[in-house]
């Protein structure tokens, strides 16, 4: 299901520990790492994508997640040609996504990569937030920035957020110069 500008409607899961590092998993086979993403289907809506997405692909039910916020709109990355198959040339130019942000309330344990028949990670860590963009697939690098940055005062919403980063406790690393905003330099 594409709109009418060719970009297929999906979902993006960052999940957040209690110490707000970041689930970040190995694409199968591949040595490539990314947060858990897919399509939605027709009629969904994008909160149950992201619940079935999420069990599909790291085998968390609702039950083992909280949700701090998700982004206000769609987030864009066009994949490159070479990339699109055949058949959806001329018509596919991409994606456009609503990122989720969910506290993980389980356990580690709770995690289950084989939760589905056609697994997407074969490996998983937990990362600091501020995810290292060069790790990312060029093309989907300034979604991943984008959606990072409008995330990150989810994390600190709450009030017992507030305190711990008052007391110490849920700081998150400095936020890198990649970061900011293309053209614009960090301050020296």
């Amino acid at each position: 299901m594409l709109d009418r500008d060719g970009y297929r409607p999906n979902v993006a899961i960052v999940i957040v520990n209690q110490r707000n590092q970041v689930f970040w998993g190995k694409r199968i086979r591949e040595h490539s790492w990314q947060f858990p993403q897919g399509g939605i289907n027709p009629g969904e809506t994008p909160e149950k994508a992201m619940y079935r997405e999420l069990r599909e692909e790291v085998g968390l039910a609702a039950e083992h997640v909280r949700i701090l916020g998700r982004t206000r709109d769609w987030l864009r990355y066009e994949v490159p040609q070479h990339w699109i198959k055949r058949e959806w040339r001329g018509s596919y130019r991409g994606q456009k996504q609503i990122w989720y942000l969910l506290r993980l309330t389980g356990r580690d344990t709770d995690m289950n990569l084989r939760a589905s028949e056609k697994p997407e990670f074969d490996a998983w860590r937990w990362n600091d937030y501020w995810v290292p963009l060069d790790a990312v697939i060029e093309f989907k690098r300034e979604v991943y920035r984008q959606a990072l940055l409008e995330l990150e005062r989810f994390l600190h919403a709450h009030s017992r957020a507030r305190r711990a980063r008052q007391y110490g406790g849920l700081s998150l690393p400095a936020m890198p110069d990649s970061y900011a905003e293309p053209g614009v330099r960090p301050a020296e």
